[in-house]
């Protein structure tokens, strides 16, 4: 028996990726075989087919790509979930050092295989685990930053998985003021319309709205998925005492900063990454995220859902279509 899967057989750019027929996987033991109904694209996914990540990270070609993803237990492990459990990716390096979820089937560690409340739908959990952003500003807040009930968050990118997770986590956990930032207009309108605090960066320099908000005291954490310029600049809209939490560099890995932005605002700087966390305290924030969507309490957005034979285009959409939400394929 056959299934579906996107891969690519080296690196380089959209056009690598190609869908194939390929054998139905046959679970090891103690592991168990998913069949995927909805998985989510992400930015890594772009890092590792264009090759960037380090030496040894990316396992051997062909590689199937997808970190996360949903869907229903085809055949237990030894532990974890039931067969016919709807179930999403929670942990595991899918997509990277192993094949991952573009495709019908997936072989996963139980460990890896979080239950599905019945309230959440494949779309909805999908949308919640694309981009990993509501799991990182969980994380990151009240793991690294030590987020108090009544601090301010900044979250640059009102379209991205951070951007929009880091402001409705911190308005969970109690911020007085959680914002973001759009780089035109028209995002910054889509923004207000979703119920988020936003700088327009065409009308307004990030520095100039972080003091009209803060009456310039600047913001205490900061949770930049954006990298590059924005780094700098969000440094220099820091409180004194604040921290900034490097988290992705979509904008580029290259960044200028002020050192007296460090020393005389006694900056705390923490790089994230999910290395730092167990995988017990992965699917423990998981499964309070779960929660929050059926409480209504956090939204997931998604812009796009593509059919799996289009993840190129899918991909490509994700980097440059500048998308409010999450891009996810259908399956």
């Amino acid at each position: 028996m056959t299934m579906r899967a996107i891969r690519y057989d080296q690196f380089g750019d959209y056009d690598v990726l190609h869908l194939t027929d390929i054998p139905k996987p046959v679970a090891p033991s103690g592991q168990a075989l998913v069949r995927l109904t909805v998985a989510g694209t992400h930015p890594q996914d772009n890092t590792a087919r264009w090759g960037k990540l380090p030496p040894g990270a990316v396992k051997p070609f062909p590689v199937t790509p997808g970190t996360v993803g949903v869907g229903v237990v085809e055949e237990p492990g030894e532990s974890g979930p039931a067969g016919g459990s709807r179930v999403m990716i929670s942990g595991g390096r899918y997509g990277i050092g192993v094949d991952g979820t573009w495709a019908d089937y997936l072989v996963a560690d139980p460990a890896h295989l979080l239950p599905l409340p019945d309230e959440v739908d494949d779309t909805a959990a999908a949308a919640l685990s694309a981009g990993a952003g509501y799991l990182t500003a969980y994380l990151a807040l009240t793991e690294l930053a030590g987020f108090r009930p009544g601090g301010t968050v900044l979250a640059p990118g009102s379209g991205g998985a951070v951007g929009q997770g880091g402001v409705e986590i911190a308005r969970h956990l109690g911020a007085s003021l959680a914002v973001t930032t759009a780089t035109s207009t028209a995002k910054a309108e889509l923004s207000r319309a979703a119920g988020y605090e936003v700088i327009d960066l065409t009308r307004e320099s990030l520095r100039d709205g972080v003091a009209r908000l803060t009456g310039g005291k600047g913001v205490d954490v900061v949770l930049d998925g954006v990298g590059g310029p924005i780094t700098g600049q969000t440094l220099g809209a820091l409180a004194r005492g604040g921290t900034l939490i490097s988290i992705g560099y979509s904008a580029g890995v290259q960044a200028d900063i002020n050192v007296t932005d460090l020393i005389w605002k006694v900056a705390h700087v923490h790089g994230f990454s999910f290395s730092l966390f167990s995988q017990e305290q992965v699917n423990s924030t998981n499964a309070k995220l779960l929660d929050l969507v059926v409480s209504k309490a956090i939204t997931p957005l998604v812009d796009r859902v593509f059919p799996l034979e289009q993840a190129a285009e899918a991909q490509r959409h994700l980097i440059e279509g500048s998308p409010f939400g999450r891009v996810l394929l259908g399956l």
